[in-house]
């Protein structure tokens, strides 16, 4: 077994087409996602997924109980693999995902998931701050268009920015066969 962990970050229904909040560049994300947990499941790599809920009643997405919370069946968990359900977009905030990764001797972590400049974004930087060396895969990855005052920044922006942010200090940024071939 490797001390390393594939964090699978927020791939859920809320995020499909039919979802609350489509996702740019799912449909790839989900199939390079697919591959690298395929992957981390034959090779030993432990794998984590993580779960959004608002825990407020009045949410107006990913509410409990609804479907848009449910994990995107491309890249559910197979039997045995935790699930942390998280109420931010850092994964590590209020949750034990810390305390099984440290069970696990986990040392370096793997995340990929949605959307890039929150969730992805978020839990990259918690993970280094908490000193994990972290690889985010970028094409196994999604996000969405922004608005900022009268700006509309396109999803591959967004995107690009969360990379670069992150490769600036909190992580390495590698594409899906880039990974799987180092």
């Amino acid at each position: 077994m490797t001390k390393r962990a594939i964090i699978v970050v927020d791939f859920q229904n809320e995020y499909l087409p039919t979802g609350k909040l489509p996702l740019a560049g799912l449909e790839q994300a989900l199939t390079n996602a697919a591959r690298l947990i395929d992957t981390a499941r034959t090779g030993g790599d432990k794998l984590f997924h993580i779960r959004h809920e608002f825990a407020q009643p009045d949410a107006q997405v990913f509410v409990p109980g609804s479907d848009g919370v449910e994990i995107i069946p491309a890249v559910a968990p197979a039997e045995g693999e935790p699930v942390v359900l998280k109420h931010s977009p850092n994964a590590f905030r209020g949750t034990n995902l810390q305390q099984q990764l440290e069970e696990q001797g986990v040392e370096e972590l793997v995340i990929i998931g949605a959307m890039s400049h929150m969730c992805v974004e978020g839990t990259s930087r918690a993970a280094s701050d908490l000193g994990y060396a972290v690889t985010v895969v970028q094409d196994a990855c999604a996000t969405m268009d922004l608005e900022f005052q009268d700006t509309k920044v396109p999803a591959a922006q967004v995107h690009a920015t969360a990379m670069a942010a992150l490769a600036f200090a909190y992580a390495t940024i590698a594409s899906t066969e880039a990974y799987l071939a180092g």
